[in-house]
């Protein structure tokens, strides 16, 4: 099958160079390397890109299709890479929108699970829902990502904390993935919190010798993770955990450093993990170390912004020092947001990198995090012989993707040269 676009705007391919590598420092920003001009066309066939041409030339050339085929005009609206959001909390039941006031009158998030909010309160709710339920909020949900330009999606376990449940909430991510029309990417998150009825030691052991080997049987996890955070997990329960997961086969992406700097970081380049995320409080030295080993900093500036901290994240340095970084939603029952334009409209509009930069941290640089272990990177640029996932803006300029706080900029979502939202 083929699909033609035409009379294309700017498109930023965001193919230059490897595109098995991130983007760093003045590649971020160069316009020149990243970002095709106005006026050509896009051949997709089979789900991948055979051809970017001048669109008058492959108008010429291919514009009398098949009936199974489709041409689509742009007229002049810019082209992006399908989204890739690398840390997600997709299936959970339940509601803590009380959380906000408690949070307002002077709670913290510590003081507010220890009350029996939190995550615990999620865990609870997602325990006594059926696996239909959690499906049909995983389809709404994934219908929302896509209607956002998503097109790659991480989903975590980690709602469950209980070796049935957490089963469980992975299985419905693999249902999910038969129907879904985009890629999803199931991560293991046993390691979220401890359950009440459980002490630490014995849910570590649990972990350790239950959760872990069904897991690994089951067969549908990519990724482990682990909530290391003062608090949560000690670092010794982290690197045990992931040493048990790496040596059975499942590599792991951490959450570290989320309010404060408990030397999460620094255990996730240690441990040669794919990704710590959101690193909002680790140190420079340990910042610099992850860039050393290839661990990427994923940044989730709409978890403090719903939890009302200021967005300091420290983007620009990252840029200054040539560190490789990511953006994500962390959609999760306290930030209900699926837009990655509304999270690059927070790196953007509220800490100033530029749209560019933004971009990449949505799109190839998170990609190479979710397809490391495999040969070819597949997801994240625009290129010929990568597979046929972009975006249609409605503007015709491509900083429009993070620009539009409370709009959609997308006008089209395009997954394996099919259009899967307009």
């Amino acid at each position: 099958m083929r699909h033609l676009l035409l009379n294309c705007g700017p498109i930023a391919h965001m193919a230059h160079g490897d595109v098995q590598t991130p983007l760093v420092g003045k590649d971020l920003v160069d316009r020149d390397l990243s970002v095709h001009s106005s006026g050509l066309g896009i051949l997709m066939e089979n789900g991948k890109i055979a051809l970017i041409d001048d669109s008058e030339s492959l108008q010429t050339e291919y514009g009398s299709l098949h009936d199974e085929d489709s041409i689509t005009d742009c007229q002049g609206r810019a082209i992006i890479p399908g989204f890739v959001d690398s840390h997600s909390h997709l299936i959970w039941a339940g509601d803590r929108s009380n959380e906000m006031r408690l949070r307002q009158s002077g709670l913290t998030y510590q003081d507010i699970a220890k009350m029996g909010g939190g995550i615990g309160k999620t865990v609870a709710a997602t325990r006594s829902s059926c696996f239909s339920d959690l499906l049909n909020r995983g389809k709404e949900r994934i219908t929302r990502a896509i209607s956002f330009g998503t097109t790659t999606l991480e989903c975590k376990s980690g709602y469950g904390l209980s070796v049935e449940s957490e089963l469980q909430l992975l299985e419905v991510v693999n249902k999910l993935s038969e129907t879904s029309v985009i890629d999803l990417h199931p991560t293991w998150l046993g390691a979220h919190d401890f359950p009440k009825e459980m002490s630490h030691a014995e849910y570590m052991g649990q972990i350790i010798s239950e959760q872990l080997p069904a897991v690994v049987e089951q067969g549908i996890a990519k990724w482990t993770d682990v909530f290391c955070e003062p608090g949560w997990y000690t670092l010794e329960q982290t690197e045990e955990i992931v040493r048990t997961s790496q040596d059975a086969g499942l590599p792991a992406r951490l959450h570290v450093d989320e309010f404060e700097d408990g030397g999460g970081l620094d255990l996730a380049a240690e441990l040669n993990c794919a990704s710590g995320d959101h690193v909002g409080y680790s140190s420079l030295e340990a910042r610099a170390r992850a860039a050393q080993s290839g661990t990427m900093q994923t940044f989730l500036p709409g978890t403090p912004y719903v939890l009302g901290k200021q967005l300091q994240l420290p983007l620009d340095q990252c840029l200054n020092e040539n560190w490789q970084f990511s953006l994500a939603s962390d959609f999760n029952p306290n930030c209900r947001s699926l837009s990655l334009p509304f999270v690059g409209s927070l790196a953007t509009h509220r800490m100033g990198i530029s749209p560019l930069a933004a971009l990449a941290a949505v799109t190839r640089n998170p990609a190479t995090t979710l397809l490391r272990e495999q040969t070819d990177v597949v997801a994240g640029s625009i290129r010929i012989g990568g597979p046929a996932d972009l975006l249609v803006l409605h503007g015709e300029d491509v900083d429009h993707w993070c620009q539009t706080p409370g709009d959609n900029p997308v006008a089209i979502t395009i997954k394996s040269g099919v259009i899967v939202n307009s």
